[in-house]
């Protein structure tokens, strides 16, 4: 279930999501994200919006990426490269968040069985390794963020975020729209300081 910052309880679930992908990726730093008892810290997200040339939905409306264009407060869950499945948060229409790294610290062991690795820091590192940890895949898609198999929940205090270009696009390379937790070990990839 979701609980929501105080500073926006106000408004209600459906309105958190109902807003610019770029805010809700902003805002979804430091959150516990946990399916089923498994999850940790959001870390890592990714911003896509429908006028974004590196978003599935810039192009409109097809049956793969139809739940951009639903509901907001849902999951939109793809497979990337034929390989990994992909998690994702519908915002506005036709925007999402991509779920890039989390901090695991709920259902270690199952994390571990799942993924078959040894280290940690390499469990949720990633989108791909993110939804194998949390066992996420195509029955996912279109579920809504707030049914009893999902928690998410605000962080406790403030949260220190840096921002920097997306990874793995090849369009729109320059938008400043992966965000992070600051210094986090368990980022999919650093984020470069700006030079002096």
């Amino acid at each position: 279930m979701l609980e929501l910052p105080s500073s926006i309880s106000k408004h209600g679930a459906t309105l958190f999501w109902d807003r610019s992908a770029l805010e809700v990726a902003f805002e979804l730093i430091g959150f516990e994200f946990c399916v089923d008892g498994v999850g940790g810290i959001i870390v890592e997200t990714e911003a896509y919006c429908p006028d974004d040339p590196a978003s599935h939905s810039y192009g409109g409306q097809t049956r793969r990426n139809a739940v951009m264009f639903g509901p907001p407060g849902h999951a939109y869950v793809y497979r990337s490269y034929g390989l990994h499945w992909c998690l994702n948060f519908v915002c506005q229409r036709g925007s999402a968040v991509l779920l890039r790294a989390l901090e695991p610290r709920c259902g270690l062991d199952r994390m571990f069985e799942r993924r078959k690795i040894t280290s940690s820091r390499q469990l949720c590192s990633g989108p791909g390794r993110l939804c194998q940890a949390l066992a996420i895949d195509e029955s996912y898609n279109g579920a809504s963020l707030m049914n009893d198999r999902i928690f998410l929940g605000p962080p406790a205090g403030n949260v220190p975020v840096a921002s920097g270009t997306r990874i793995g696009v090849s369009k729109a390379v320059d938008k400043l729209w992966r965000f992070g937790f600051a210094g986090s070990p368990y980022l999919s990839k650093r984020f470069v300081q700006p030079s002096a």
